[in-house]
């Protein structure tokens, strides 16, 4: 039943890889899905999925809409506390912060420890978690 699978999916001639026995590698890797690029990788809809989940509560990543926090499109290389419109704490308007990839890690570990007195309460412990999130704001655009 397999082979006949693979003839019907492969568009080989019905009787190629019964008279071989053989299914070429091409064939092979593109069922599979080797060959062919998916524009979006695991960690990517992990990223998004756990955005929605855990952060587009208070953020979004759509420029100028700001929600209980700022929203978050364009947020590698933007001071902390900028986003006009966006309700912050002193705390993290005077932090000297610029958002990276390491500095994001640190923060979404424990927000209140990073800057003391942040309004932001939600903690991201789990550092695979961390790492789709920051990737999926990563691959965000600028405002």
């Amino acid at each position: 039943m397999m082979s006949t699978q693979i003839r019907a999916m492969s568009g080989l001639p019905a009787d190629l890889a019964k008279r071989t026995g053989r299914v070429p590698l091409a064939t092979l890797l593109l069922i599979s899905g080797q060959l062919c690029h998916s524009p979006a990788t695991a960690q990517d809809v992990d990223g998004a999925r756990l955005f929605q989940q855990r952060c587009a509560t208070c953020h979004s990543v759509e420029a100028g809409q700001n929600k209980a926090g700022p929203h978050l499109s364009g947020l590698i290389g933007r001071p902390a506390g900028t986003v006009e419109g966006a309700t912050y704490s002193n705390a993290m308007r005077s932090s000297g912060i610029t958002w990276d990839s390491q500095t994001l890690d640190t923060f979404l570990t424990a927000p209140g420890r990073m800057v003391g007195g942040t309004r932001m309460t939600v903690a991201i412990p789990n550092a695979t978690q961390r790492a789709a999130i920051i990737q999926y704001l990563e691959s965000q655009p600028a405002d």
